[in-house]
């Protein structure tokens, strides 16, 4: 599955809206997309959503789209 991450850079600043960013990860379950974050970034995970087949069309369709690998 595919999981959208959305997260602020920096975990000592309360997070804004206009800071927020996203990155993609191919991974079995939400745990182990969280596993990773945590394990190679000091992001503050706000959420983890897993895409189904039309949002990931949707997500896809941005230039910006890339899987991250860690």
């Amino acid at each position: 599955m595919i999981y959208k991450v959305l997260f602020q850079e920096n975990k000592q600043d309360n997070p804004r809206r206009e800071y927020t960013h996203s990155i993609y990860i191919d991974a079995d379950t939400s745990v182990d997309v969280r596993e990773q974050v945590e394990k190679n970034t000091n992001y503050d995970i706000e959420l983890i959503q897993e895409l189904d087949e039309k949002h990931l069309e949707y997500e896809q369709q941005n230039p910006n789209f890339k899987l991250t690998e860690f």
